[in-house]
């Protein structure tokens, strides 16, 4: 456990005392059944995010977004999940040398490398259709500087400051390394529909000052990263002039890569490519959930059911290798 003057959310635990340095990515200020304010609190640091509540503050210095606090409390369970209570709580002065900087998660990677990484990628499609929509989609993504620190998600997966781009290069690589046991397969198709799958998340979260998400935008909440994904796809295709079927193929890819109906894609994958697109999303998604939950464990210990892996139970085993699969 870090130094009891200086806990991070790594170290909360259930009826145990913490204090330490947290930043505030959320906050509200709430009513209770009896009419009480309290605050409604989203507390992050390098290490992760915890929900907390502060039922006793004083009125007029509530916290805003991007406020750092001192927070002396305990970690309790709320219908199964761990939460921060804060008993007490100071806000940062700069005699303590404290930056918003030095508390955002990040991806264990340099933006500026995954980027790089994937524009070589699609620098060697020998498809000329599919090589310059992506590249279109890549410039448009990146003309204010945003897919650089994106996070893939307002919180159930590589809710980051570069997780869109780690995703999405995790993926990739993973795709690269199926290429080599899967033959047949439609090389420039599958890496496009990879690159291009979560791409218009841009227009989809509204991002606060931190970088991260607060919130859903307009177009996020009318039409979804999906739809905005094939409207883009279209708009890029026709610019490039590319060829009308391989535009479309690489749209079934974004519009089927949630799998079902019932998960947000209006098709299910009708090509391999699509299908290995939608089970390497999933698969992506859910190891990091598993992984970002078993950082919360003791060996030995489960964590309350994890609604984001259909109310899973998940299992730190115990052992020297215990936590050989935990991502740093």
């Amino acid at each position: 456990m870090a130094d009891i003057e200086s806990q991070t959310t790594e170290d909360l635990r259930a009826g145990l005392p913490f204090r330490g340095w947290l930043l505030v990515k959320e906050a509200t200020v709430r009513q209770t059944a009896n009419g009480k304010s309290f605050l409604d609190l989203r507390l992050v640091d390098s290490y992760g995010t915890i929900p907390a509540k502060a039922w006793e503050y004083e009125k007029g210095l509530e916290p805003s977004v991007g406020t750092i606090l001192w927070i002396e409390g305990s970690g309790n369970l709320y219908n199964g999940h761990l939460q921060l209570r804060v008993d007490r709580f100071r806000f940062a002065t700069s005699a303590d040398g404290k930056s918003p900087a030095d508390f955002m998660p990040h991806a264990p990677e340099t933006p500026e490398t995954m980027l790089e990484e994937i524009r070589e990628t699609v620098a060697h499609f020998s498809d000329p259709s599919l090589r310059n929509i992506l590249a279109k989609l890549l410039e448009w993504a990146n003309a204010d500087g945003r897919l650089l620190t994106a996070p893939a998600a307002r919180t159930l997966h590589h809710a980051e400051l570069g997780g869109l781009l780690y995703h999405t290069i995790t993926i990739l690589r993973a795709a690269k390394a199926l290429m080599t046991v899967y033959r047949g397969l439609d090389r420039d198709l599958l890496y496009a529909g990879i690159i291009a799958h979560d791409l218009a998340k841009l227009d989809e979260m509204r991002t606060n000052e931190l970088g991260l998400v607060d919130d859903y935008s307009v177009d996020g909440n009318l039409i979804g990263h999906i739809v905005r994904g094939i409207v883009n796809i279209e708009r890029a295709a026709g610019e490039v002039g590319a060829n009308r079927e391989r535009a479309t193929l690489l749209q079934h890819l974004v519009l089927s890569h949630h799998g079902k109906p019932e998960f947000g894609s209006p098709v299910r994958p009708a090509v391999p490519e699509a299908l290995i697109l939608s089970a390497l999303d999933c698969l992506d998604a859910h190891l990091y959930q598993i992984n970002s939950t078993l950082k919360t464990l003791q060996p030995g210990q489960f964590s309350p059911p994890v609604w984001g892996l259909e109310n899973t139970k998940v299992y730190r085993p115990v052992g020297e290798n215990a936590d050989a699969a935990i991502r740093p």
